[in-house]
């Protein structure tokens, strides 16, 4: 997800490159690393010797080291985008930011933002409802933020129960969670009717599905006085 940010900042007209960080790549070129040739932006080992030198940063990272990349971000000021799963929108609504724009964002997918959005309109008529996810073998969360993200929508608690083959239980909406090689990123939510199914599913083919959505969040986080969850508030639905 990296390389597919650095090659989507460097071709927007508005935007530039001027930093990098990731410990496993320190002194590499970021766009040499990313195929696109030498940038001269040289890739940091530790956010808070890269901190200064970029206007917004974005943050695709791991669950035990985001929070405290927010927390470098926001002590120097500088607004963050971040996709990495792991974080509640109570642990969001909680960030003291000083007024820094916070930009968590479960699903940079505009089709998947807008699936979740139909999905919240769709459980007022079909209270029964399925969520599964399909990633990846090497996402490291189950579920996935975009399933939480679309539980909550749909009015469940954050906390949910494990039921084993019955999946994880949040408020009587089941979410089952699915890892295979060859997927990139799927859900589909299913709702249960009397004598009808509705299913609402978005497929992600490829990582570049996510990099509209990471470059409208880039430019719409310096709007920002604080923490927000959720593409969909600076899409407007």
């Amino acid at each position: 997800m990296g390389r597919e940010v650095i090659k989507a900042v460097s071709s927007d007209a508005e935007l530039m490159l001027t930093a990098a960080c990731d410990p496993a790549f320190a002194g590499e070129d970021a766009g040499r690393l990313s195929g696109l040739g030498e940038s001269g932006v040289i890739i940091d080992g530790s956010l808070q010797d890269a901190v200064m030198k970029a206007d917004v940063w974005v943050d695709f990272t791991r669950p035990d080291t985001v929070k405290g990349n927010i927390a470098t971000a926001v002590e120097a000021g500088k607004p963050i985008v971040v996709g990495t799963s792991g974080l509640s929108e109570s642990y969001v609504s909680s960030l003291v930011t000083n007024n820094v724009g916070v930009l968590v964002v479960p699903n940079f997918a505009i089709g998947a933002v807008l699936m979740m959005h139909f999905a919240k309109i769709a459980h007022k008529f079909f209270p029964s409802v399925e969520i599964i996810e399909l990633h990846h073998d090497k996402k490291i969360d189950a579920p996935s933020g975009t399933a939480a993200k679309t539980a909550e929508l749909m009015g469940a608690k954050e906390q949910g129960v494990d039921e084993g083959p019955r999946g994880l239980n949040r408020d009587g909406i089941h979410i089952h969670s699915v890892r295979l090689p060859g997927l990139v990123a799927h859900q589909e939510v299913i709702f249960g009717g009397l004598g009808q199914i509705l299913t609402i599913r978005h497929d992600s083919l490829d990582r570049s599905s996510f990099m509209p959505g990471v470059i409208l969040a880039i430019k719409e986080v310096v709007k920002l006085n604080g923490p927000v969850y959720g593409l969909e508030h600076v899409l407007g639905l």
